[in-house]
């Protein structure tokens, strides 16, 4: 992906959006923006972003769809390492000790479990030298 700063601030709302929703045509996008520029504007900045590679359009109809190139997966994780390099200085402890220490944070228990466990699987993947990197669940399903 492009470096974050040749993202404008409107063109990662409309990615937001897109990321939301999954795909959706140039009404929907702006629907999904705060404080919506005109309809051309959102035409013309989803123009700019696949010009930049990030979005692809298909026709459906008269009117075109519009969906990120990239899975919300891999740019989820694009996402996670700029905010821990910029706000973190690039450590996971001192961002999650920062998320957990915030009172609108709510850990249930079995949420809690799943961390001891993906954590205990990390200690065990560095003790017999594997690098492959940790399962990913999502709330409660098994990869």
């Amino acid at each position: 992906m492009p470096s974050e700063n040749t993202v404008s601030r409107r063109e990662r709302q409309v990615m937001d959006v897109l990321f939301q929703a999954g795909e959706a045509s140039v009404a929907e996008v702006r629907r999904g923006m705060p404080n919506p520029p005109s309809y051309s504007a959102v035409r013309t900045m989803l123009r700019i972003l696949e010009e930049k590679g990030l979005v692809e359009h298909r026709a459906e109809g008269r009117r075109y769809v519009y969906c990120p190139k990239r899975s919300t997966r891999l740019e989820g994780r694009s996402a996670l390492g700029r905010v821990l390099r910029v706000f973190f200085g690039g450590s996971l402890e001192q961002a999650l000790a920062a998320h957990f220490s915030s009172p609108s944070t709510r850990v249930d228990d079995a949420e809690l479990q799943r961390l001891r466990s993906l954590i205990d699987e990390i200690g065990q993947q560095e003790s017999t030298g594997w690098k492959g990197g940790a399962r990913e669940t999502r709330k409660g399903k098994k990869p």
